[in-house]
């Protein structure tokens, strides 16, 4: 349960992330590919207008009579009304000349009509994309009743020789529904690509959270293991105490007992300790310290080899170079390190007693393990 719950959470966070973060590139791929679609249009029907208007100034300055031109302009443009823009043709009082839809030939282009009114030298595809939005957003365009109210003028070049200014129009309609199309296309991207990057993710850490369980169970059995190792580790140090007490009783008179008492100093005072009453015995200094059972400390002449050579191996034991301890002082195995032992006495040794890896074994056998 504990598990699923943990999965849940995981994909729900990826999912989270997942839309922040694509919320914020859908944004910016949408606004730029808007940009590109605005500006390409843009550079078009400025060109376009551009060559119309020098074509229509080139026949003027042949002397061709306005009304021909005007006809020549008008079957030219007649038809061709394209899904994004068509070029028109204006005088300076704002009369339609020439229109693809013939029946607006002759209209005057009011100035409370959008399409005039947004047309600057500078226009952009940021200024133009601004409007669109505004457009959109205030419901000006019609659905296509009127070509002159369902297109903005977004080109405008003047005839030579003539009063005449050729516009170049963009269909609203067309272009908001090609940003539409945008959107969409761009939603249904994200759309899969989020499934496929959520449900990976989740599988992937699923699996490699499977490996890690699996490898947190073994390190947890072995742990289980030590722990069990350590507590007849700990038991076996209860039952030899007792034994050593036992032999000391029935032994207490045994004249091959290797020796029962050392001697030591308390600054210039000797100081005779019996061995049962030796807690440990460790080197600090080049100095040897004797630590007993209630507490005391002296120190002795005799190095930790010689004293150890004198003591009963079945007693005391040398953890390592600094220290040799007494069965009877023990209080506690602990696992420390590497395969490590470490040895807490009674009384507290303000050194840590380490028994290395090598000498772990040798001490379990001194243990009867």
């Amino acid at each position: 349960m504990r598990k699923d719950r943990l999965y849940f959470f995981t994909f729900l966070s990826i999912t989270v992330i997942y839309i922040i973060i694509a919320s914020i590139a859908f944004q910016y791929l949408v606004k730029e590919s808007s940009y590109r679609l605005l500006e390409t249009h843009l550079e078009f029907s400025k060109k376009e207008a551009k060559s119309f208007s020098i074509l229509v100034g080139q026949q003027m300055a042949y002397g061709i009579a306005k009304d021909s031109i005007t006809g020549n302009i008008q079957q030219s443009l007649t038809g061709t009304d394209l899904k994004m823009g068509f070029l028109s043709m204006y005088d300076w009082s704002g009369k339609i000349i020439a229109h693809p839809d013939i029946k607006n030939v002759g209209q005057f282009a009011s100035p409370n009509n959008a399409f005039v009114t947004s047309v600057t030298d500078d226009l952009d595809a940021e200024s133009f994309y601004t409007l669109l939005l505004e457009d959109l957003e205030k419901g000006e365009q019609n659905s296509g009743e009127n070509d002159l109210e369902a297109s903005k003028v977004i080109a405008l070049s003047s005839v030579e020789n003539s009063d005449w200014i050729v516009a170049a129009h963009a269909n609203i309609d067309s272009i908001a529904q090609q940003m539409s199309d945008f959107k969409r296309q761009f939603l249904i991207i994200f759309l899969m690509m989020g499934a496929l990057v959520v449900l990976s993710s989740v599988m992937v850490l699923r699996l490699l959270g499977s490996k890690y369980e699996k490898r947190l169970e073994l390190k947890n059995e072995k742990l289980e293991d030590e722990v069990i190792n350590l507590s007849k580790l700990n038991r076996a140090v209860g039952d030899y105490q007792q034994k050593v007490i036992e032999k000391e009783t029935v032994t207490e008179t045994d004249v091959n007992n290797p020796k029962k008492r050392i001697l030591t100093y308390i600054r210039n005072e000797l100081v005779p300790i019996p061995i049962e009453e030796i807690a440990y015995i460790y080197m600090e200094n080049t100095i040897t310290y004797v630590v007993c059972i209630d507490g005391k400390r002296s120190t002795t002449n005799l190095s930790l080899d010689e004293l150890f050579s004198q003591f009963d191996e079945s007693y005391f034991f040398r953890a390592n170079r600094q220290f040799i301890i007494a069965i009877s002082s023990i209080d506690k195995i602990v696992k420390y390190g590497n395969n490590q032992l470490k040895i807490l006495v009674k009384p507290d040794s303000d050194t840590a007693i380490i028994i290395s890896k090598n000498r772990a074994s040798q001490f379990k056998q001194w243990l009867n393990m």
